[in-house]
């Protein structure tokens, strides 16, 4: 074959877009609010957040290994049983918990949205990232607890409360004040939002 120029996609065909799906896997997920609003901004809203997670998990098991919510979107590290690869199906039913479950007011909402008897609280879509080795799942880990001072939420990871990083200084796996004095950094293929 010829090196000549790649073929031009066809515009008419609309690209399908495909998540990897590995049973057993851990993935890396960024979930943002709709119009990236300010929704998670008190405990009663969070703790709305945290039921949805424990009513899916009761249902599906699935173990969240880091989690981090900020004002407007959230990042979670979760590890599926062997035999599930349906995350996709899970990330639905925990928007969809807590959208139902999220009062009235909350969430502005479009007139088409207000019609059809639906909220405004996330983005339609989420980035994923399978998780491909221990070093890849621990940098993700730190990127999570990173997050709020990243964002200037925080001057360490130890002073946001919606974080599991005070679980992993607790386990041990982190010095209390990791990220304090230090600016921590990342590749370009660690995090999104």
């Amino acid at each position: 074959m010829g090196r000549g120029r790649s073929p031009k996609p066809n515009k008419s065909k609309k690209m399908q877009y495909r998540r990897s799906n590995i049973s057993g896997g851990s993935y890396f997920l960024t979930l943002i609010t709709h119009n990236r609003q300010t929704l998670f901004h008190n405990s009663q809203i969070i703790d709305l957040l945290r039921t949805a997670f424990r009513q899916v998990k009761e249902k599906h098991p699935f173990t969240i290994d880091a989690i981090v919510i900020l004002p407007d979107h959230l990042h979670c590290l979760l590890t599926f049983p062997d035999g599930d690869a349906n995350y996709a199906q899970w990330v639905r039913m925990i928007k969809g918990n807590f959208s139902r479950n999220l009062p009235s007011g909350s969430a502005p909402r479009a007139a088409s949205r207000v019609a059809k008897g639906e909220k405004e609280v996330w983005q339609r879509r989420y980035w994923e990232h399978l998780i491909r080795d221990e070093t890849d799942f621990e940098r993700h880990v730190d990127y999570i607890h990173y997050n709020p001072v990243k964002h200037g939420l925080a001057a360490a990871p130890k002073d946001w409360p919606w974080s599991s990083f005070h679980n992993y200084v607790s386990r041990g796996v982190y010095p209390a004040l990791w990220g304090a004095d230090e600016v921590v950094s990342f590749g370009e293929d660690v995090g999104s939002e």
